[in-house]
């Protein structure tokens, strides 16, 4: 017996499902002890990059003059687009839009035009500042405020959808309101920038270590750029210091810049990006300007809704597409429109191409949703909530109407009003919108409000073949397993859940599951780690493999004991076998000396899935994840200033996996979707340049932001409407939405200093100047 081998007398495992073991690399997190591609130790000769990146925002490249450049001391080599073996693409979208090196033309302020690969990276940084190149400029588009909807140019094919007839229900309705809102982006801001190591091996081949979210789409990638196969690059990813998104395709250039001049050199290349190079050159969340035109009824019944939602896409497609379209599926949020008409507009800009961004599109559907609710509820006089409650979902529907979609989904699973209804309770909600009410009518200068928003999330890609996934599981001989799966780990806790799974499977404890990196040597196409379905489908996966693997002992055991299959039970750390029990571990020697296979490849792919974009129709989620968030909040109506005083989350996570990884994302995905919504402000000039580069001048959230008082609950009564991993929901963008809560609260804070008779409009980011401003636009409305 080794040391794993638990007494016989143990009852339960430590680390299954429904359990709460800690992230399992939380004690290198906070000892600097785990390692990132940065800490990988270099190989001898290792050689590092500088890019060389454009000084204006659209141009036509007329001479690049390089000779400085090479000349500088330490140089080895410059790479330009003329450099580039294979394709020069690495566009995720059909458009082949998104170059690696810029070729004759330049699209945007900072984009790469050549890349230094020198002895050290500072001398390639330092090189990489002496070339001399000429533009003939062209004129540049750079916000997408005053852009023409219906002229300006569009990277990819824009998505309608509409059910019923909006504009006869408009035309009709009681009251109507329209307005628009601003809706600013946001910068991914991880620990660990973009960075890849890429080591050259014989023939075609390159391994390319690589902070990257999507591994096979990297792998493919890098391939194209090289002009090889697939099968000559291998990919792989142990840990990322943060991804949100920022990871998925804005990876790929870096991985394909070190790979070309990794196998041009044969010497290892590491390009790392610092923060400024980063936040310039590398795509954000998608920036918004949402027209709504609403009709209600005196009650506050929404009747019908149009909505238009203008993002700058930047220069090229991108994920834009889809991060429109999803923006679209979430424009409703948690409430029944009976007509709707919404489209998208993903507008070219000449700026960074905007990209993926924790939630993808669904947060800046909701603020439209959460903008509209405002709207009606100061235009009839009652308290948001009330027109919130009013317009919910209801999953029974009502004459089979009020649980569709404007894409046409039924909602089955709609919770919301009851984690509302228990969050109204638990907060106190009425209770404390009286003393705020009455606080304000004393305090001159400083007011504060209150708010409680809902958030209903799809789960699932609407790119329907991305819903699989892979694994990879051996058991030893010694009763040792070895995990891999096809997901990324970057921070969230997913090797941990997926490794609870399998641990969950064979009954055995949890440090006897060897969580590895992922590879795209050891299992193939995979999806990349996002739209929240990591634990989802790779948590299935290896579910699957475990599954294969029980099977094949099951059958065994049950022979070579002369008993039923039905008598074979996994119990922890040990197996009965009729009335025998023996160690798992005395199982896994009898099945290897048997030649019982120990090893499977497990598989998934998200059942119900389906989607016509054309049509506009579709079952285009799984399932939904809810939540909701009560916010109290201070400002200084001097000043524009605030503190958050309060938050009250009641999240749903179905039957969770592990309890501490859920509450951790929510706490995390409500701060940082409050950092969008408040602090965090991309600014651009008029040349393209953003000068918002640098934690100096972008303001993500502090400690000190955090909600004074902070409190987080599960639902403890619900599980998924499907059949998920241990019926679990997904918790990864679900929570971030749930910022709108302090957005609105300012909202009601504002609102106050005219009686709440006017309908502040406060656009985001809600920084104090906005808040101001909004402020002093309110008291001269009043005055009129």
């Amino acid at each position: 017996m080794n040391k794993h081998t638990p007494h016989l007398k143990t009852e339960t495992i430590v680390g299954g499902v429904h359990s709460s073991p800690r992230h399992d690399s939380a004690h290198k997190h906070v000892s600097g002890t785990a390692v990132y591609i940065d800490d990988i130790t270099e190989p001898t000769g290792t050689l590092h990059a500088g890019l060389g990146l454009s000084t204006v925002a659209h141009g036509i490249l007329k001479s690049v003059d390089l000779t400085a450049v090479r000349a500088a001391p330490g140089v080895v080599t410059v790479l330009t687009h003329e450099d580039v073996p294979g394709v020069n693409d690495i566009s995720p979208s059909y458009m082949h839009d998104d170059p690696v090196l810029a070729a004759g033309k330049v699209e945007f302020h900072g984009q790469p035009i050549f890349c230094v690969i020198a002895e050290t990276r500072e001398q390639a940084r330092r090189a990489a500042r002496l070339a001399k190149i000429e533009y003939e400029e062209l004129p540049a588009d750079i916000d997408i405020w005053d852009l023409d909807v219906s002229t300006h140019r569009q990277v990819v094919t824009p998505l309608t959808l509409k059910r019923g007839d909006a504009a006869a229900a408009l035309a009709s309705a009681p009251r109507r309101v329209t307005g628009r809102m601003r809706l600013g982006g946001q910068d991914h801001f991880y620990l660990e920038g973009q960075i890849s190591l890429a080591v050259p091996g014989e023939d075609d081949e390159v391994a390319v270590y690589c902070s990257t979210q999507g591994p096979s789409e990297t792998q493919h990638m890098v391939a194209h750029a090289l002009g090889v196969p697939s099968n000559a690059v291998t990919i792989e990813v142990r840990r990322m210091g943060g991804g949100f998104g920022g990871k998925e395709t804005q990876a790929n250039q870096c991985a394909a810049i070190a790979a070309i001049a990794a196998k041009k050199l044969k010497r290892a290349v590491k390009v790392r990006l610092d923060r400024d190079e980063d936040m310039v050159a590398t795509g954000k969340r998608h920036d918004f300007a949402i027209d709504y035109d609403v009709g209600f009824d005196d009650e506050g019944r929404i009747l019908g809704i149009d909505y238009t939602f203008a993002l700058r896409a930047g220069f090229s497609a991108d994920l834009s597409g889809p991060v429109g379209d999803r923006a679209l599926f979430h424009c409703d949020n948690a409430y029944f429109f009976p007509h709707v008409h919404a489209k998208s507009a993903p507008l070219y800009t000449n700026t960074v191409s905007n990209t993926a961004f924790r939630g993808f599109g669904g947060p800046q559907g909701m603020v439209g949703a959460e903008r509209v609710i405002d709207e009606v509820s100061f235009a009839v006089g009652k308290d948001p909530l009330e027109i919130r409650k009013l317009n919910f979902y209801d999953a029974m529907g009502v004459d089979g109407e009020r649980n569709l979609t404007p894409y046409h989904q039924k909602v089955e699973d709609c919770i919301i009003q009851r984690i509302v209804a228990e969050l109204e309770e638990s907060a106190d909600y009425a209770g404390r919108r009286k003393a705020i009410a009455e606080f304000n009518a004393k305090s001159r200068i400083v007011k504060r409000g209150i708010a409680l928003t809902p958030v209903k999330f799809g789960i699932s890609f609407t790119k329907t073949e991305s819903n699989q996934a892979g694994a990879l599981v051996h058991v030893y001989s010694d009763g040792s397993v070895h995990m891999n799966h096809g997901g990324t780990e970057m921070g969230q806790g997913l090797h941990l859940k997926v490794a609870q799974v399998v641990a969950e499977e064979f009954q055995i404890d949890l440090d006897r599951v060897k969580i590895t990196a992922t590879t795209t040597a050891k299992v193939p196409n995979t999806s990349p780690t996002a739209a929240s379905s990591g634990a989802d489908l790779n948590g299935m996966a290896a579910q699957n493999a475990a599954r294969q693997i029980k099977d094949r002992l099951i059958a065994f055991a049950a022979e070579s004991h002369q008993v039923p299959r039905e008598k074979v039970v996994f119990l922890p750390n040990r197996v009965r076998i009729g009335d025998v029990e023996m160690p798992f571990d005395d199982l896994i020697k009898k099945a290897y000396m048997a030649r019982v296979q120990l090893s499977a490849a497990g598989f998934y792919k998200t059942p119900k899935i389906h989607w016509d974009r054309k049509a506009g129709r579709g079952h285009a989620f799984y399932y939904y994840a809810y939540g909701a968030a009560c916010s109290e909040v201070s400002i200084d109506t001097l000043t524009g200033e605030y503190v958050v005083e309060r938050t009250d989350i009641l999240h749903d996570t179905g039957r969770s996996l592990n309890r501490a990884i859920d509450i951790g994302q929510i706490e995390g995905g409500f701060i940082q979707g409050m950092g969008w919504l408040t602090t965090e402000e991309l600014w651009w000039d008029g040349k393209g340049r953003l000068r918002t580069h640098a934690p100096s001048t972008y303001k993500i959230p502090l400690a000190s932001d955090r909600p004074k008082i902070f409190n987080v609950a599960l639902t403890d009564w619900s599980e998924a409407y499907e059949p998920t991993i241990h019926r679990s929901k997904a918790v990864g963008e679900p929570p971030l939405p749930l910022g709108l809560a302090v957005l609105h609260a300012l909202s009601d804070a504002v609102a106050s200093v005219a009686d709440h008779k006017i309908c502040p409009r406060l656009d985001a980011p809600a920084t104090p100047e906005r808040v101001l401003m909004a402020i002093e636009r309110l008291k001269a409305m009043q005055k009129e």
